[in-house]
């Protein structure tokens, strides 16, 4: 097949990348990176969510089910009448048939929640005429705040199940490293939503916990090659060790990434303006992870060192190999 199709094998077979070699000037820019994610984030200080840009679940709001049965919704129309009544962040989406939507938007300063819940309705009757409010439903800042409290809950909850999974299955070194990289991805990530301005809601904190997993099962993978490979080369040195782990991984990591990239990258260009911050955060998610994996994870176990197995002295000989 590859002779017919030469571009259908981009990476090589077997790579020699000397990545230990740059793990020191990695751990300097990832060190500033996370310094400067950290100072976007939390400042300037606002709860409750410091630097970011809170959506409608954290900052408190109003949501609204609306049917303009028996004729479709005009999503682009409703956003930007909603968007003309200077209501802040504004939030139009599809739910269910074609005929129903899901509205959020935040209430004004000094506006009470009933009235600008009135105003809302007028203004979408005037432009999409007869509509019928199935659902009102008022988010006050209590319960959000309750929310987003639960959200970062939730966050380091998962960070420390994945510590626990790690130092069960290798050592606690091991645990310690892929914990390191997790805390690099959200701190970066945080950083990416404060610079970028992204809503920072209740769906961005599931994006965050699915990078959360990409990038441990990514680290998992080339931990557990490393392992193996510390059995069967004793005698190497361990940043040598390292990166032969890496690169035996390295195909399955980057194609792995890049058919997620590319799905996510579909999603961004199709999925409106809904689903963009997700996809766009998702991405980023996915690119910092294998990072992390290669310079963050694993050259924590290089500083801590490790205990060589006693399994294999030597590499494996296939067992049709001449003595």
């Amino acid at each position: 097949m590859s002779k017919y199709w030469p571009l259908i094998k981009v990476l090589p077979i077997k790579t020699n990348f000397r990545f230990v070699a740059f793990s020191r000037f990695a751990a300097i820019v990832s060190a500033v990176a996370v310094v400067v994610s950290l100072g976007f984030t939390l400042f300037p200080f606002e709860p409750p969510c410091g630097g970011l840009s809170c959506g409608i679940d954290f900052k408190g709001g109003t949501l609204l089910e609306i049917s303009t049965a028996p004729k479709a919704v005009d999503l682009g129309l409703a956003r930007a009448t909603l968007e003309a009544q200077n209501l802040g962040d504004v939030q139009v989406q599809a739910f269910g048939q074609p005929t129903t939507a899901m509205i959020r938007f935040q209430t004004p300063d000094g506006l009470q929640p009933a009235v600008a819940v009135d105003k809302v309705k007028a203004a979408l009757v005037e432009a999409l005429g007869p509509v019928t409010f199935q659902r009102a439903d008022v988010v006050g800042p209590k319960v959000s705040g309750e929310l987003f409290q639960s959200g970062i809950l939730a966050l380091g909850l998962a960070i420390g199940l994945m510590l626990l999974y790690i130092w069960f299955r290798f050592e606690l070194q091991f645990g310690v490293g892929a914990v390191v990289g997790l805390f690099h991805d959200v701190i970066l990530t945080f950083g990416l939503i404060a610079i970028f301005k992204l809503e920072f809601s209740l769906t961005t904190i599931a994006a965050i916990l699915t990078i959360i997993g990409y990038s441990m099962n990514d680290t998992v993978v080339v931990f557990d090659r490393l392992r193996e490979n510390l059995r069967k080369y004793k005698s190497m040195p361990l940043g040598e060790v390292i990166d032969l782990s890496i690169n035996e991984t390295l195909s399955r990591t980057v194609i792995t990434g890049l058919t997620a990239v590319l799905a996510l990258g579909g999603l961004a260009l199709f999925g409106g303006p809904t689903l963009l911050a997700f996809s766009l955060i998702m991405i980023f998610g996915i690119v910092i992870g294998t990072y992390s994996s290669i310079y963050v994870a694993a050259p924590v176990i290089l500083l801590w060192g490790v205990k060589r197995g006693d399994e294999l002295a030597e590499p494996l000989k296939p067992a049709n190999a001449r003595p």
